[in-house]
């Protein structure tokens, strides 16, 4: 394992052969690419899986990797992770997903204003929605965006329902594992912490039409909205891990899922709920008292375990709150939130300087 978070939460795990520290993706990508280099050819490797935003990274210098990268190229990587052309993707493929404006003025945010009553709004390339601003006054809206053409936004047409997150593994198009959850309790708007396996056929169609049309390699996540009317709508693509993998993991199939581009579709076989023990209780709490459903939180708590803890791998779990420690030095330093501080030495957000 390599990575630039010194305190990551697997450092401990005695599941990991090796670990690496390397340089910032994002703030350091020539020293990044180097590093990973090294590891690779010192260490043999064969297949390298980003996880995080540093696929993007990875992607725009694969052909400095001396080893098979289970990635797209940079240029599809970033249509699916840009908001606005996921949209026009999923739209060309005949496939359902929200009205949606590109915000660059005030003239555009006046004109989706006019657009609809009702909206959302967001910035192009963003994750874990931590800037989304959901049926936000013209005059937060006015006062939030900057208007700069290098950080363009989207407005969408907001739409009301269940919301649902799927995550894939994929060869060509071909789906080798696959699974849906319902985002019941998440940190924030976007960062789901309670987790259970659901089968629903037509999402799994959305996705499986969407990976096949774009002939897809490598792992996806999309979010959904399922409408009243039993309508799904795509809200935005993770072209990259996401917490589904907490399920799939109950599949002796999901290993093999990244390297046998052959294998049918592996599903999570232990359909028990997982969670995030520390997020429930930080972020799914106070939510749950706010909308009145501690019941329901108090039943998934207590009907759930912790992805995290592992009696025959205990350290993550006992040693996890080093990483708090460290988000705060890194939020204190850049003066950013202690949630911005989690992905800020690897995002991605379009065309970026490398160093």
């Amino acid at each position: 394992m390599a990575e630039s978070f010194r305190a990551h939460i697997s450092q401990p795990s005695n599941a990991i052969t090796k670990n690496f520290f390397v340089p910032s993706p994002r703030y350091q990508t020539k020293a990044f690419i180097q590093a990973l280099r090294n590891i690779i050819v010192d260490n043999k490797i064969n297949l390298f899986i980003p996880t995080g935003e540093e696929i993007f990274y990875a992607a725009m210098e694969r052909n400095e990797l001396p080893c098979a990268v289970f990635s797209e190229s940079i240029t599809k990587l970033n249509q699916l992770h840009s908001k606005w052309s996921f949209v026009i993707s999923a739209m060309a493929n005949d496939l359902p997903a929200p009205e949606t404006m590109l915000i660059r003025s005030k003239d555009d945010l006046f004109h989706a204003y006019a657009q609809w009553r009702e909206l959302v709004l967001k910035p192009v390339y963003s994750r874990f929605a931590s800037q989304t601003m959901i049926l936000p006054p013209l005059k937060l809206a006015l006062s939030t965006l900057k208007f700069d053409p290098a950080i363009p936004w989207v407005a969408q047409g907001y739409t009301s329902g269940k919301h649902y997150s799927t995550y894939s593994i994929c060869h060509h198009g071909h789906i080798t594992a696959h699974t849906a959850y319902p985002a019941t309790f998440k940190a924030g708007l976007g960062t789901v912490v309670a987790f259970q396996h659901i089968e629903h056929p037509a999402m799994f169609k959305w996705v499986k039409t969407f990976v096949e049309k774009n002939k897809f390699t490598g792992q996806i996540g999309f979010d959904f909205i399922e409408k009243a009317d039993g309508q799904l709508v795509a809200l935005e693509c993770n072209p990259r891990t996401t917490s589904g993998a907490h399920l799939l993991a109950s599949n002796p199939k999901f290993i093999e899922a990244f390297y046998n581009p052959h294998q049918q579709c592996a599903t999570p076989i232990n359909h028990r709920p997982l969670m995030l023990a520390i997020g429930m209780l930080i972020h799914g709490l106070p939510a749950a008292l706010q909308k009145k459903q501690f019941k329901t939180w108090l039943e998934t708590f207590l009907s759930s375990d912790d992805v995290i803890l592992d009696y025959k791998d205990p350290l993550p779990a006992l040693l996890q709150f080093r990483r708090f420690f460290t988000l705060l030095s890194i939020a204190w330093k850049n003066r950013i939130s202690p949630f911005e501080a989690r992905t800020f030495d690897v995002e991605w957000n379009g065309d970026e300087k490398r160093g």
